[in-house]
């Protein structure tokens, strides 16, 4: 098997099995689910030891607003009753008011904390040091644990504006936030390796021939975040001739008749 050692600009993001003769599509599909769904996971992680502090997400009509701003809307949350951690809730208040502050128990926080670390570990970064390879079977893992604790401890479910819910259903919205420059479609996506580009339509074998013992690193990014990098090169001001009429006063000059 050929071992990729995937990263991103220079940080180290995880280790991946495959052939010489895998065609570069598929590869890319490989990857970019593996480092989306490894984000997915670790999204997952921060928002779920969010519910086990403060509980469930308030409406986002009610979010980042005081006790007596509510009360002067006239704002209910219809999904605090609905929702109730199994065994009745603990009221730690969220200071910066995204969630209700209806907590789980000590007991089941710390299944939500222990699940959490578990699936923290198994797609970790550290599993490139531990010379681990991780899969897209290992990510589906972390995520079935995620979501079986959070069953566990909300047999209700959570509302559907809740972000665990929305991130187990597909449903996330990034758009705004920093995660969102973190995502890699697959379309977007690009695998280099020795400083070039590794294209569509080949196979491995193109680039690094038909040893299956080979272990190289490869870099992936957006095509975006290439095409910033030359955009200087398109701009007006590193046009050496537009520099010199610059100097010289030809610029904005109208020729022919007014």
């Amino acid at each position: 098997m050929v071992q990729l050692h995937v990263k991103r600009g220079d940080e180290s993001q995880f280790l991946f099995n495959t052939t010489v003769d895998a065609p570069l599509e598929t590869l890319i599909q490989q990857i970019t689910a593996i480092y989306n769904g490894r984000l997915k996971v670790e999204r997952l992680c921060s928002e779920i030891l969010e519910l086990g502090d403060h509980g469930i997400a308030l409406p986002p009509n009610m979010q980042g607003l005081t006790e007596e701003q509510i009360e002067e809307l006239k704002l209910k949350d219809e999904w605090e009753e609905k929702c109730i951690p199994s065994g009745g809730p603990v009221f730690r208040k969220d200071e910066i008011g995204r969630r209700n502050g209806q907590a789980p128990s000590d007991k089941l926080k710390e299944v939500l904390t222990r699940t959490v670390e578990e699936a923290k570990a198994l797609t970790s970064k550290k599993q490139v040091q531990a010379n681990v390879c991780v899969t897209m079977e290992m990510v589906k893992e972390a995520l079935d644990q995620l979501r079986g604790a959070v069953m566990i401890v909300y047999p209700m479910g959570l509302p559907p504006h809740d972000p665990i819910r929305m991130e187990f259903e597909n449903k996330e919205d990034l758009s705004g936030t920093q995660a969102s420059l973190q995502v890699i479609t697959e379309d977007e996506c690009q695998v280099w390796w020795a400083a070039k580009e590794m294209q569509r339509g080949k196979k491995l074998q193109d680039y690094i021939g038909r040893n299956e013992k080979t272990k190289l690193v490869v870099k992936i990014q957006k095509k975006l975040e290439q095409a910033d990098d030359d955009s200087y090169l398109d701009s007006e001001w590193s046009d050496r001739q537009t520099l010199k009429r610059q100097f010289q006063g030809l610029t904005n000059i109208k020729w022919g008749p007014r």
